[in-house]
């Protein structure tokens, strides 16, 4: 029987490199971040959860159909915060973890993440021995359960790391998406115009 898959999607973050704008509510080509993610990751996972930083940024998704809304655990330490929360509530054994700040994600890029962990602790895109995308990845939640109960790191480097990873390197991700769209990312209100300006 094939493993429960769970979408993370965190939106936690302060947006102080985005003017105070929240990023999930960042348009693109006229719709915002938050709907191309939920379109994108429907399809090839059994639930979304999207976990934000309190619960007055919880009621501003209450309207979304098909997904659950939960709070960071601990706040003030970065993305591990909600992966902390998002890994107690997950449903699923496999979790594909990431930011809001992703809107051109692709659905078979994640289904291939999910086809390659077998029996390893996570699958993390790798561009080389110092660059990967801990926030595009799929992990085992019993791993991860295990690592955050053992570990005081606060890095998401330092959590791949420590736990059996399978490194997916980028030409594999190439022969699906060959122009790796999938890996963008708008971190200011200067990228989300130039990816505008680009139709």
């Amino acid at each position: 029987m094939p493993e429960k898959r769970t979408a993370l999607i965190l939106v936690g973050g302060e947006a102080k490199r985005s003017g105070g704008k929240e990023k999930y509510f960042f348009n693109y080509k006229g719709r915002s971040f938050l709907s191309y993610l939920i379109e994108a990751l429907s399809p090839v996972t059994d639930e979304i959860i999207i976990v934000a930083r309190d619960h007055d940024q919880c009621s501003r998704f209450e309207e979304i159909p098909g997904i659950r809304t939960i709070t960071d655990r601990v706040r003030g330490i970065g993305p591990l915060g909600g992966i902390l929360a998002g890994v107690e509530e997950a449903e699923g054994e496999l979790l594909f973890i990431t930011a809001c700040d992703m809107p051109c994600i692709r659905s078979d890029v994640v289904t291939y993440l999910f086809s390659v962990i077998e029996d390893h602790d996570a699958a993390v895109p790798c561009w080389n021995e110092e660059m990967f995308e801990p926030l595009h990845a799929v992990y085992r939640k019993t791993a991860l359960k295990e690592y955050l109960t053992t570990h005081s790191s606060l890095s998401l480097r330092a959590m791949v790391r420590g736990i059996h990873t399978r490194y997916v390197q980028i030409d594999e991700i190439k022969s699906i998406d060959p122009n790796l769209a999938t890996f963008t990312n708008i971190n200011d209100l200067a990228e989300l115009e130039a990816i505008n300006g680009s139709k």
